[in-house]
């Protein structure tokens, strides 16, 4: 039988100051607006967000809204990381890509939901910052790196999971190549946070693309890396 790995951090949550502010969260803001998974709900009441942000936004961890985390990006807001979660479909057996790392908060997230999360930040500041970050947290089933998501990852493809973080115009075709039949990919794609939606793509086993848009949404661009 599989034993799945659940940080120490995450063991000591019923004594964090920050408990109540994370049942009010996910209460008033994913509960309420749908989210069903009762998994990923847990995953949510116990992932400490404000361990993720600034700390001159730590008083604001548990609104629900996009923080800034330097380099111009952001952790998105708790109902977004909940909605994509959900619609990926996590299980305990499978692998799952995440393209743009961030804060390192949706890697947590999965962390508490599947196998092994490899995560992929084109910031090689912000790479090094997150890397060092899940590792003192003590998250041994997360494996990041910098790199270009655009490439995905190939030395650990197939993936069961792919979601993406950033928007790119669309979805590149290494991600969906590297997706395993019968998997599921998650993403904002647009050209602007403007015009962006947030769509699932399922792959069958037969390896056809079926996408299915969800809601409109805004993230920050995917960009590609200088040297390409």
């Amino acid at each position: 039988m599989l034993a799945y790995f659940l940080p120490p951090v995450l063991l000591l949550f019923q004594t964090d100051p920050f408990l109540a502010q994370r049942d009010r969260m996910v209460r008033d803001h994913i509960e309420a607006r749908g989210i069903r998974n009762q998994e990923v709900l847990a995953a949510m009441r116990s992932t400490p967000r404000h361990q993720f942000v600034p700390d001159e936004w730590r008083a604001d961890a548990y609104a629900d809204r996009a923080l800034p985390i330097g380099f111009r990006q952001t952790i998105s807001q708790p109902y977004v990381v909940a909605l994509m979660t959900e619609l990926l479909e996590p299980r305990k057996e499978l692998r799952v890509l995440e393209i743009g790392t961030g804060s390192g908060y949706q890697a947590a997230v999965l962390a508490a939901l599947v196998r092994h999360v490899y995560t992929i930040e084109i910031v090689p500041e912000l790479a090094r910052m997150v890397s060092e970050r899940l590792r003192s947290m003590g998250y041994r089933n997360i494996t990041a790196r910098q790199g270009d998501g655009y490439e995905g990852w190939r030395e650990q493809a197939p993936f069961d999971r792919v979601i993406l973080t950033a928007a790119p115009r669309e979805i590149p075709t290494a991600l969906l190549d590297q997706l395993k039949p019968g998997g599921k990919l998650v993403a904002p794609v647009g050209d602007s946070p403007m015009n962006q939606e947030l769509v699932v793509v399922d792959k069958g086993l037969d390896g056809r693309i079926h996408r299915r848009p969800v809601i409109p949404i805004a993230f920050v661009p995917m960009v590609k890396s200088q040297t390409r």
